[in-house]
């Protein structure tokens, strides 16, 4: 009797510890709505146009973010070429190595029925030689 409750008690304690991450917001730290949270006040963003700027220099700084912007995609794409290249070379050392696994276990059966047909022939020739005497 007092074992099982000391089971369920602990059993208790464990689901009680547990249970408090579904009890947490799940909203707060989503990146979606990140800035909607209840836990601070979203940072106010400044529409004004600072003085003393051109209007040449704004598409400049865009051009120059456009860029960067092409320069990580391209990154990201010579990167996931080099992934895919690792991924079939993979792949092919793999099914090398499935292939050489089973022809490794097929030789050890091999093996192993020639070393048993050994040891029956050695049997034999040794109650032949026991009949003999």
């Amino acid at each position: 009797m007092i074992k099982s409750l000391k089971t369920c008690f602990l059993s208790m304690v464990v689901l009680a510890a547990c249970s408090s991450a579904a009890f947490a917001d799940g909203n707060a730290f989503t990146p979606l709505n990140f800035d909607d949270t209840a836990y601070g006040t979203p940072a106010k963003t400044s529409t004004q146009k600072v003085i003393g700027q051109s209007a040449e220099e704004v598409p400049a700084g865009n051009t120059k973010m456009q860029s960067a912007i092409t320069q990580l995609d391209n990154a990201q794409v010579d990167v996931r070429n080099e992934l895919l290249n690792y991924k079939s070379k993979y792949s092919d050392v793999d099914a090398q190595y499935n292939a050489v696994k089973a022809e490794r276990k097929a030789l050890a059966k091999q093996i192993k029925q020639i070393e048993k047909r050994i040891k029956q022939i050695d049997s034999a020739k040794e109650r032949i030689r026991k009949n003999m005497i």
